[in-house]
């Protein structure tokens, strides 16, 4: 017994192009990852307003300083943030402004 598709060939067809898969869909996968824990948005939105050392972010949201740099360095390798030194003191920031509007449109969807 064949199942009957209700959709039409065209319908299938793009679909079947537009869903990600492969890689792309492990990158979407991967990006949205980085919202699941509540520590790296903190985090993320305390970059979002000014770079900031591992010392200043601990303090500013009581957060081990251990973990701190635990998570920046997860972030720092998925590319999200990046680092620059200056003297002895290592500042960061988020590389661009997409995580901050993606957060911002989660804080918009559930209407807060």
């Amino acid at each position: 017994m064949q199942d009957t598709m209700l959709l039409d060939r065209r319908t299938k067809e793009i679909v079947r192009e537009y869903v990600p898969n492969g890689d792309v869909l492990d990158g979407i996968v991967c990006f949205f990852s980085i919202f699941a824990d509540p520590t790296r948005v903190r985090m993320l939105s305390a970059l979002a307003i000014s770079e900031m050392c591992v010392t200043d972010l601990s303090r500013v949201l009581d957060i081990n300083q251990t973990t701190v740099s635990h998570q920046l360095r997860l972030l720092k390798n998925l590319g999200i943030v990046k680092s620059e030194r200056q003297g002895k003191i290592i500042f960061y920031s988020l590389v661009n402004d997409t995580v901050n509007d993606v957060m911002l449109k989660g804080v918009e969807f559930l209407g807060f």
